[in-house]
């Protein structure tokens, strides 16, 4: 049973991309015993190469010990079968995608008891639709992390209409274990910050799409006004694909509103599979 945060021993997470990784890295440096899965033995790799890579960059920047990073190591694995993934909370960080999601958490409910919290690191879907065609739909909540998860301190904890009191004060517990600061966002599309943000983005694409300025151009005004990065290094670093997918997600949710409508630059981006920095080229090149 699971009553405080000490009793959550064990964290599984679904989805080794960018996002999944980072995540598994945080919950293995907090001391939780971790799985990340992923279908694709190739992926595992890379996210494994990756994590290292962190690893080795905190050691050189002052902000992890070497007994740090070899005991997060330890309490790290790496799976391709999912029937291996029993854990007291589970986080997926797959496709932005309600089906996709759906029909994991489904899975994930067989394979796991009724006390397992399900959670959800979507950006813009509701955590009651995700939660909705479950046995256990208490069990659900969301918890979205920022990217790089590894370095972000904010974390969205979002709970749906039938997420129970408790999971939701145990998840909001477990996300300060993991040293971040959790905020309480309602159930809405895109929660608070990518409601916020879309327009950082969308109407940056808008005015390059309209031909008022260039890309690098508006990078540099944001940057030269305070901001770290400007809109378009931001999704080159996020990924332009998703991106896209969110603000994809969030124009449905708002009913075709079009003040979020997604836009023909960056679909022509994702189309040719220029992602940003994970596939070489974005609207920036890295090769």
């Amino acid at each position: 049973m699971l009553h405080t945060v000490d009793d959550i021993k064990t964290v599984g997470v679904v989805g080794a991309g960018t996002m999944g990784l980072g995540i598994a890295q945080v919950c293995a440096m907090a001391g939780f015993k971790t799985a990340l899965y992923d279908i694709n033995e190739e992926v595992l790799k890379k996210a494994e190469r990756s994590i290292l890579s962190n690893f080795n960059k905190g050691i050189e920047k002052g902000k992890v010990t070497e007994s740090q990073k070899e005991k997060a190591l330890g309490s790290l694995s790496f799976i391709t079968e999912i029937n291996q993934l029993k854990a007291d909370l589970i986080i997926e960080a797959v496709l932005e995608d309600l089906e996709v999601k759906q029909k994991l958490f489904k899975e994930l409910e067989h394979i796991n008891n009724s006390e397992t919290i399900l959670a959800t690191n979507t950006s813009s879907i509701p955590i009651s639709k995700i939660a909705s065609t479950l046995d256990y739909p208490e069990r659900v909540i969301g918890i979205h992390f920022f990217n790089p998860a590894h370095i972000m301190r904010l974390v969205e904890v979002i709970a749906g209409i039938s997420t129970e009191a408790l999971v939701l004060d145990l998840t909001k517990a477990f996300v300060m274990r993991l040293g971040k600061t959790p905020v309480e966002a309602k159930d809405s599309p895109g929660f608070i910050v990518n409601r916020v943000a879309r327009h950082f983005y969308v109407e940056s694409l808008k005015i390059v799409e309209e031909g008022v300025v260039d890309v690098e151009g508006v990078d540099r005004l944001m940057e030269a006004s305070g901001f770290r990065m400007g809109p378009f290094r931001l999704m080159d670093l996020i990924g332009i694909d998703t991106n896209f997918s969110v603000t994809q997600s969030m124009y449905n949710a708002f009913h075709y509103n079009a003040k979020f409508r997604p836009s023909r630059i960056q679909e022509q981006k994702v189309n040719a599979g220029h992602n940003g920095r994970k596939s070489g080229k974005g609207f920036y090149n890295y090769e």
